[in-house]
């Protein structure tokens, strides 16, 4: 037992002794690992400053959700309290707040934001969002030089797109320059949902404060309106039909009652049996036309109420605001991680590489 604790002792004693020459050897290049750690600096600005910002803007708005969970009995009650969602499986519209982030990331939702005006926050101008990704979004130019030979390249593999003069904006089929487009907006606007209590959050990045709130504001009342209109399609599918069915049982009305008067004013005074039988046939057919009309206009005060019924509201948690500041590049965790790695760059040069190629060298 008494050996065990002398040999761990002298294996802590040797291991200390080796970090004490691994840092009498750090010490003694100092100099150089100054030098390293300055360069890395210097080169950390550089990327940092070649970064355009990025400027973010987040809305969260809680939906409205039908309550259907006690259908389902205590399922639904229990899949929430575990951070669950049960989804359409519970009776669910098709389009929940769980499926939010595809629309937003789909072909169609994407390409209907390109004509949607925006205003920049530098000098006023106004642009569509199509024209503000191609003018005026910047890349680093580290980025320009990276994609030049596979631009080369792709020129001599593939011939060049033509694109018709009249050609049409068509999300069935894009061009590469559109699909590109399209690429670019759903990386900067994006959607996700909270599993436990299903606040939805759109996310908004642009080069430009003014423009990423404008934008987010947009897809925000865009989304809003692409659910109400599925939650209200068959409601106002029904609303349409009930109103043709009112203006076409009030026509009959009108007609049948002309009738009758019609008939009053041609035989007024007549005694006949026949004649009251046909002026009560008349009359008859003018009340049931009445009730048929009076049927139909209270169907469409019930449609109307259908429609109000499904509409969703959503609640504004966290409204559209322009940014003040910039949510990238983070300038000085850039300068704080390039200075880092030069560092460690140097020390694993002194400690382990330069030893390596001296032994090669020797040998």
């Amino acid at each position: 037992m008494q050996e065990d604790i002398d040999i761990r002792k002298d294996q802590d004693e040797e291991q200390e002794i080796d970090l004490l020459e691994l840092a009498m050897k750090l010490w003694k290049q100092r100099k150089k690992l100054i030098i390293w750690s300055v360069c890395g600096a210097v080169l950390g600005l550089v990327v940092a400053f070649s970064i355009p910002k990025e400027y973010a803007t987040s809305v969260k708005l809680a939906p409205e959700i039908t309550d259907t969970k006690a259908s389902a009995g205590g399922l639904g009650a229990l899949a929430s309290m575990a951070g669950l969602s049960t989804g359409s499986a519970a009776g669910m519209d098709a389009v929940y707040p769980q499926l939010y982030p595809d629309v937003v990331s789909s072909v169609p939702f994407a390409t209907g934001l390109f004509d949607v005006e925006v205003t920049t926050d530098e000098d006023g101008r106004k642009m569509t969002v199509r024209q503000f990704l191609e003018e005026e979004t910047r890349a680093p130019w580290w980025s320009a030089v990276i994609g030049f030979p596979f631009k080369v390249l792709g020129a001599f593999l593939s011939s060049d797109e033509e694109v018709d003069a009249n050609h049409k904006l068509d999300s069935f089929r894009l061009t590469r320059d559109e699909n590109d487009l399209v690429e670019a907006l759903t990386q900067r606007v994006t959607a996700s949902v909270d599993q436990k209590t299903s606040v939805v959050t759109i996310d908004v990045s642009m080069q430009d404060p003014l423009v990423s709130a404008i934008l987010a504001d947009t897809v925000v009342a865009r989304l809003q309106a692409y659910v109400t209109n599925y939650r209200t399609n068959k409601a106002r599918n029904d609303l349409e039909y009930a109103e043709k069915l009112k203006e076409e049982a009030k026509a009959d009305y009108y007609k049948a009652q002309q009738r009758y008067a019609d008939y009053l004013d041609r035989n007024q005074g007549i005694a006949f049996r026949s004649a009251q039988t046909m002026r009560e046939r008349l009359e008859n057919e003018a009340a049931l036309a009445f009730n048929l009309f009076n049927q139909t206009a209270q169907q469409v005060q019930k449609a109307q109420a259908k429609v109000q019924e499904n509409t969703p509201v959503y609640a504004i948690i966290t409204p559209a605001t322009v940014p003040v500041r910039a949510a990238s590049p983070r300038k000085a965790l850039i300068l704080v991680g390039f200075t880092f790695l030069a560092f460690v760059a140097c020390a694993a040069w002194i400690l382990f590489l330069q030893p390596m190629l001296e032994n090669a060298k020797n040998k």
